[in-house]
């Protein structure tokens, strides 16, 4: 395997980031908007869950009494 010299690795690092597609301002905010979305929706339906299987486990256990 031949070793690559510093400089040619910074050259190498330089041609790959210029191969890069970067995202526009509005797709960045708009992903971050989808991202807050998503995050709030999965949230609440944790909440609901969990509150669900409280409600259940403290049932149980009011019968075990």
């Amino acid at each position: 395997m031949a070793k690559t010299t510093p400089i040619e690795f910074i050259r190498q690092v330089q041609a790959e980031t210029k191969k890069v597609v970067w995202p526009t301002r509005r797709e960045t905010i708009m992903t971050g908007v989808m991202v807050v979305i998503m995050t709030t929706v999965l949230a609440l339906f944790f909440l609901g869950v969990d509150t669900f299987f409280n409600a259940v486990v403290q049932a149980l256990l009011k019968l075990a009494k």
